[in-house]
């Protein structure tokens, strides 16, 4: 005898949501952490924001670096390379992305200038 899907998924279910409503007891009391907290996502890819960070749907390592010109670095998940002028003598700076936001060069805190 075959049993209905619903039979097979509903103990399941009750599993997840008793594992999620579980508290944490050394946590202290008004802490805010959630123990189900969805994962983040970068495009359709999940990733660990403890670890990793979103760059234009790529997953980079958090500790990754770039150059920001021909002789600077920056840290593309939590700076920004902006270049500030054109021509033969280009000049770049490096920015601060600003957290929660899709930051932009023109809006975004200075944090550096580049030789």
């Amino acid at each position: 005898m075959m049993m209905p899907q619903s039979y097979i998924w509903a103990p399941v279910c009750i599993i997840f949501f008793h594992q999620c409503s579980k508290a944490v007891t050394d946590t202290p009391v008004g802490s805010g952490l959630l123990l189900c907290q969805p994962a983040p996502r970068c495009g359709n890819q999940f990733y660990n924001p403890l670890e990793q960070c979103c760059d234009d749907d790529t997953i980079l390592p958090l500790y990754r670096t770039r150059l920001c010109g021909p002789s600077c670095t920056f840290w593309p998940c939590l700076e920004l390379c902006c270049p500030e002028s054109f021509g033969p003598h280009k000049k770049f700076v490096v920015k601060l992305k600003v957290q929660g936001v899709k930051s932009r060069c023109f809006s975004s805190p200075i944090s550096r200038n580049c030789p």
